[in-house]
């Protein structure tokens, strides 16, 4: 691999940490049977793929697994265009003048809605798989932003004390616990965004300079980049 290659590998990397990547996947609502029946292609391909990267020897259960993984796709699906359906209605009926649901009980209410499906979701998984297993499909469904920005971290500030390590993964793995009940990629990444920001404020207030700390990574990388 040539330096020109390396660096652009450790610049992304840190980047990583301090910006917020959009992926192109996202879910649009679907009016017809053949949008739904597209639509159910496209998740489980992408549930395959989670499952494929996790190598089960059981292939009956690496197919429970897929479909577990692809009916959770549509389940959040139908809960995100509800209640942009309903969200739209109250824009519209505002603007003409008419009483309907706010926009804080929709928000509620779907938010209610996605938690009760999380926990189901996670149960059905935590049936067929390790707690190891789990984690590997929470991590195909947010992108592996967890094990990247975690590694970065470390990386960039090798001096982090223990319970600073932990808290990091802590707060990455609560973002990833919203993440993934996400309706788009963009707002996945709003996740980590936010939590990078509380753990960059963290690190801050224990004493780190992160722009020094960035800086100084970045020539690690380059004089390795360059021994090599």
């Amino acid at each position: 691999m040539n330096n020109n290659l390396l660096m652009k590998m450790y610049w992304l990397l840190f980047g990583i940490l301090l910006t917020v990547g959009v992926p192109a996947f996202s879910q649009h609502i679907k009016k017809t049977k053949e949008e739904e029946a597209a639509y159910f292609n496209v998740v489980n391909q992408r549930a395959g793929k989670i499952v494929a990267s996790m190598k089960l020897a059981d292939s009956a259960k690496a197919k429970r697994v897929q479909s577990i993984i692809a009916q959770q796709y549509q389940d959040l699906n139908s809960i995100h265009e509800r209640r942009d359906a309903q969200l739209k209605a109250v824009k519209s009926g505002a603007e003409e003048g008419k009483a309907i649901l706010s926009k804080k009980s929709i928000e509620e209410k779907s938010d209610q809605d996605l938690s009760k499906l999380h926990t189901k979701y996670v149960a059905k998984l935590s049936a067929e798989l390790t707690p190891a297993q789990v984690d590997q499909v929470k991590d195909g469904m947010t992108y592996g932003v967890v094990p990247i920005t975690y590694k970065g971290y470390l990386a960039m500030l090798p001096d982090l004390a223990e319970a600073q390590k932990a808290q990091i993964m802590t707060w990455l793995v609560e973002a990833r616990e919203h993440a993934m009940d996400a309706g788009s990629s963009e707002k996945k990444h709003q996740w980590f965004g936010k939590y990078k920001g509380k753990i960059n404020n963290y690190l801050s207030a224990e004493g780190y300079d992160l722009k020094k700390a960035g800086d100084d990574w970045a020539k690690r990388q380059k004089a390795e980049a360059s021994a090599n």
